[in-house]
């Protein structure tokens, strides 16, 4: 990765939707040597998709809850199957592994806070091996980026 690279991933977080044309004259490249980094950086793994961001509040889903999830063990075998439950879920969004006090951090987006409690009582807290879960909910997101290039 150079400072062209870099250039390039940050236009493309601006606005996925560049032709390689556009792109190109953006980052102060010809086409062809533009499209040649794009595809070395699909290759390498470092571009893993194109995707639409949407308003989550204008398709519905007006609340985004922060639910910290404690385990009863932490064992491979556990995680394996709090993943392959928690995968089942549309209302989550992202699952992280956490260090510290609280194993699982779930970022859940629900319509209302009758659609949330639906979702905790009758899916979540159904879940095998749960110990304990915390609940914060997002008032407003201030940022909200991918990794800086």
């Amino acid at each position: 990765m150079d400072a062209m690279d870099r250039k390039i991933l940050s236009a493309l977080q601006a606005d996925g939707r560049l032709s390689v044309t556009d792109l190109a004259e953006r980052v102060g490249l010809s086409p062809t040597p533009c499209a040649r980094r794009m595809a070395r950086m699909e290759a390498d793994g470092i571009i893993t998709g194109y995707v639409a961001r949407v308003d989550a509040a204008k398709l519905g889903y007006g609340i985004t809850v922060f639910v910290f999830v404690e385990l009863e063990r932490q064992s491979q075998k556990t995680l394996q199957e709090f993943e392959r439950a928690i995968k089942r879920f549309p209302e989550v969004m992202e699952c992280h592994l956490m260090t510290g006090s609280r194993d699982i951090l779930l970022k859940i987006a629900t319509s209302d806070l009758t659609a949330f409690d639906e979702f905790l009582e009758n899916s979540l807290l159904r879940v095998e091996g749960i110990r304990s879960t915390r609940t914060s909910f997002s008032l407003r997101s201030m940022v909200n980026r991918e990794v800086a290039p």
